[in-house]
């Protein structure tokens, strides 16, 4: 008897130290893992800011990036490109139609496939900030808004004439940094993104993304503070400038980037060197949560599709929702109980055929109250035995 009575302590003893380990366990597990960030859809703001004749290049470098997001699977739904678009067609363009980001001009940019969302006047500095913050009059067309929420990635890409914390929009009006650190605030607080990746492309860009204070934002910008930022080459037919240096390159990098890459921002960073770009490339990774060297670059550059998965509060059971006299009447299992209070209660709906979701409450069973019950149980039965 003395030994039944050992047993049914020590199992019980061992019951209750496993069902307390896997409390700590689970409680430390849900403290310590990070959480990871993830995004499902992806967005490109695309701004050429000058206008004009010798700002050839400027347009150049934005539909490079235009060109190079749409490879990469991001769709026209889902990029906004700002454009003065006074080049393709100017009098002095030689080949008319047609734009070119090379001297061999094997690469034609503005062809059929070119969406322009805001051209010309449309190009404003209160047009971009009212893109960024969706705050816009009822009748402004879903495709020149950007339709982001929570879960989306944006790259936003600016070229164009700038100098220290502003940059010109079409040599008429200026945007400055804390108009910048301001508008993407609005988007934090209006939870239109999951993360950002500034790129600007201008003199001193670098003092363009100083005042952004948002979490969930990286910046890269061509040159430093009193720093211009570089033309790469000239077509001497066309008479211009027709790609800066610092675009130059990150297309050079992005050419050999495909949908599987594991190419990461960090490769993209260290790609860029003062004997390329002629000026100091600036990054800015204080507000963002992840390592550059864990993000990878069709995480902005690219289409690739991301589900969350959430996990529900309760249980759900699919029912079908056909005529109320289709449910059968008797013949159900215990383990659905409930299911002529779901009779009795579901909505009726007017189409027949219809699946409909309805709230079953959750039960918890886990092995912490199989452990505790099972502990009761012991002592029950060693108290028995004792009397």
């Amino acid at each position: 008897m003395k030994v039944l009575r050992l047993f049914y302590l020590i199992i019980t003893f061992l019951m209750c130290t496993f069902a307390h380990e896997e409390v700590l366990s689970n409680s430390d597990s849900t403290e310590r893992e990070p959480q990871q960030p993830q995004h499902t859809n992806n967005w490109a703001v695309i701004v050429s800011t000058s206008r004009f004749w010798f700002n050839y290049r400027h347009m150049a470098n934005a539909l490079s990036l235009y060109r190079t997001v749409k490879r990469l699977g991001i769709p026209d739904s889902q990029i906004i490109l700002m454009l003065s678009d006074d080049i393709a067609c100017n009098p002095r363009n030689a080949f008319q139609g047609e734009v070119f980001n090379n001297a061999d001009r094997q690469l034609e940019l503005y062809g059929d496939n070119v969406k322009v969302d805001y051209r010309g006047y449309e190009v404003t500095v209160e047009n971009f900030i009212r893109l960024l913050t969706d705050r816009w009059p009822k009748e402004q067309p879903r495709s020149k808004r950007l339709m982001t929420d929570e879960n989306s990635n944006i790259f936003i890409y600016l070229t164009g004439h700038g100098g220290d914390e502003f940059l010109k929009f079409q040599d008429a009006e200026e945007i400055s940094s804390y108009d910048i650190a301001d508008a993407i605030a609005q988007m934090h607080e209006m939870k239109r993104y999951n993360e950002i990746f500034l790129m600007i492309d201008t003199c001193q860009a670098n003092t363009m993304y100083s005042q952004i204070y948002s979490p969930g934002v990286i910046a890269c910008g061509s040159s430093d503070l009193h720093e211009s930022s570089y033309s790469h080459h000239s077509d001497m037919e066309i008479g211009v400038a027709v790609i800066d240096r610092f675009t130059y390159f990150t297309l050079e990098f992005l050419e050999n980037v495909t949908t599987t890459s594991k190419a990461t921002l960090q490769d993209l960073f260290d790609y860029y060197t003062f004997d390329k770009i002629h000026s100091n490339v600036g990054v800015m990774t204080e507000l963002f949560n992840r390592d550059p060297n864990e993000v990878l670059i069709t995480d902005f550059f690219a289409n690739v599709q991301k589900t969350v998965i959430d996990e529900p509060d309760e249980d759900y059971v699919y029912v079908y929702d056909g005529d109320i006299n289709d449910y059968p009447n008797e013949g159900i299992d215990s383990e659905f109980e409930t299911f002529h209070h779901i009779k009795n209660t579901k909505q009726q709906n007017k189409s027949n055929n219809h699946i409909i979701k309805l709230n079953v409450p959750k039960e918890e069973h886990n092995i912490i109250s199989y452990a505790i019950t099972a502990s009761v149980i012991g002592l029950f039965i060693y108290g028995y035995n004792s009397s």
